[in-house]
């Protein structure tokens, strides 16, 4: 009797699931098309995305939307997903048979509103078999001014929707930490660093985490900003004193800047600071450094010396380089200018691109190499070095074998561009952009093909299209790597319990 029960609930189940997905709205013969593309969110429409990417889930910007019809066709495949209201969720499995399928697949969304349905003009997904690594860390903190309660690192699956905290505010004493950076993709090597009295520079080799203490007396503060050399060996770095000051006109926030700043490198197997009067100059601010793939060279940014805050708006970087012997472990003799605003307006007009009457952003930071050598990516601004608050800021691509400079027009937004990184295969990568709103960051990827063009640039995928919508924090800094960190959230606290190696 029980088993005859039991049978019957389970049979009543079925069939009501059944009547649930009998009762999705589907396109009958009357169907008005329409000329334009549909406004979904994220805008996932006209990409280039890597086959190993997440599914794109979207919702259709239009509250009236009563069910959807998304195909997706292909040369070989068609996929049809039916869904009540305004979001697009697609099945992991469907997906991924999607991606394998084929380079080029037509997305035509059918959308019911008001009682009358609508085909919108169709768009293009372009499958690249160029793969994205597949981790990404990012600092998720409240875009204040001062405020960084429940900050927390995080690392992201970009192949599914995981994710997991790789360090807590709350575990580390309630200190700031900085963002976390990989050596060269690697997971096995990286570092972050956790700011305020009792911090330090937290370094993974391997899975062993050590706590430095990358502070001797002569610096202005600790390590900041890093890259790691090739082999490992040495982290250079940045020393500045951060300093915040609030705008008085309405259309700006807040502007940040150093007082003071130097770069130095570290040897991480003798625990020895090396330094140069080239690179902590008391007429200059240095900051940004990074090293070449090839360990060879570290370019960093330099601005001459001005009155702060007073001459702000005078604050211009420049992008810098110096020989590094990773033999030796000994810098340069000379600082070599890459760019500076007078060089950019040159290779600008030399390269035949129209130039604003206004002016062009040409305070450089954050310059980061292809893993292949072949490109440097940076971010330019009116001023300054603090480009999350600058409207203007935009980013830029060097060719550093032809030395021709890309302005990626298609890539940059009207509002905040900043806080790149690339893929391991230097066909990718992600920047961190504030073009929904102005106010919160969130992770972009571009493609950059085999002739160097720069593709139009998609958002990190979630698994709810409307999470970004509901989230009131920021994607801060994001850095891919090739697979996950070999520690967790706890191994962080309980090496920062532990005092740090000193430097001398």
């Amino acid at each position: 009797m029980r088993k005859a029960t039991y049978t019957r609930h389970i049979v009543l189940l079925l069939l009501a699931v059944c009547c649930l997905a009998a009762c999705t709205p589907k396109p009958g013969t009357s169907v008005r098309k329409a000329p334009q593309q549909p406004v979904i969110y994220p805008d996932y429409t006209d990409i280039t995305i890597p086959r190993n990417i997440a599914p794109l889930n979207f919702l259709l910007r239009d509250n009236r939307c009563e069910a959807l019809q998304v195909t997706v066709e292909g040369a070989r495949h068609a996929l049809t997903l039916n869904a009540k209201g305004n979001k697009a969720v697609f099945k992991m499995a469907d997906w991924k048979e999607l991606m394998a399928e084929s380079p080029r697949l037509t997305v035509t969304i059918t959308a019911l509103i008001a009682g009358q349905w609508t085909e919108y003009k169709p768009f293009t997904w372009q499958v690249v078999s160029d793969e994205l690594d597949p981790c990404l860390t990012y600092r998720l903190i409240e875009p204040d001014y001062e405020i960084f309660n429940n900050l927390t690192l995080r690392e992201r699956c970009v192949e599914n929707f995981d994710e997991r905290i790789i360090c807590d505010y709350q575990q580390v004493g309630n200190r700031c930490m900085n963002c976390h950076t990989f050596g060269h993709q690697n997971p096995q090597l990286s570092m972050m660093y956790v700011r305020g009295e009792g911090g330090g520079a937290v370094l993974n080799q391997n899975g062993m985490l050590r706590k430095l203490a990358l502070k001797t007396p002569e610096m202005v503060s600790g390590s900041v900003y890093f890259g790691f050399s090739p082999s490992g060996r040495y982290v250079v770095f940045s020393t500045n004193i951060i300093i915040p000051a609030f705008h008085s006109t309405p259309s700006k926030r807040l502007e940040v800047y150093d007082k003071a700043s130097d770069v130095y490198v570290a040897d991480l197997q003798q625990n020895i600071i090396i330094h140069s009067p080239l690179l902590a100059d008391s007429l200059a601010f240095e900051t940004f450094p990074t090293f070449a793939p090839d360990g060879r060279h570290i370019y960093f940014c330099r601005a001459p010396h001005v009155q702060l805050p007073q001459q702000l708006e005078q604050l211009q970087y420049r992008l810098c380089r110096i020989a590094f012997d990773e033999q030796t472990g000994q810098l340069g003799a000379q600082v070599d200018t890459i760019l500076s605003p007078q060089i950019i307006r040159s290779m600008l007009s030399a390269n035949n691109q129209q130039l604003p009457t206004t002016g062009i952003p040409a305070s450089v930071c954050h310059p980061r190499v292809s893993p292949n050598g072949r490109y440097l990516l940076f971010t330019v601004q009116d001023y300054g070095t603090f480009p999350i608050w600058h409207r203007e800021s935009q980013q830029r691509l060097l060719d550093l074998q032809t030395g021709r400079l890309m302005m990626l027009d298609n890539v940059n937004s009207e509002k905040s561009d900043t806080y790149h990184s690339w893929s391991s295969n230097s066909r990718w990568f992600v920047f961190a952009s504030k073009r929904d709103d102005g106010l919160y960051g969130k992770p972009y990827f571009c493609y950059v093909d085999r002739q160097g063009r720069a593709h139009k640039p998609f958002c990190l995928p979630q698994k709810d299209p409307s999470f970004y919508d509901q989230c009131l924090k920021s994607f801060n800094a994001p850095e891919l790597g090739r697979g996950p960190v070999p520690f967790s959230a706890s191994d962080v606290k309980r090496i920062m319990k532990q005092e740090g190696e000193p430097f001398k």
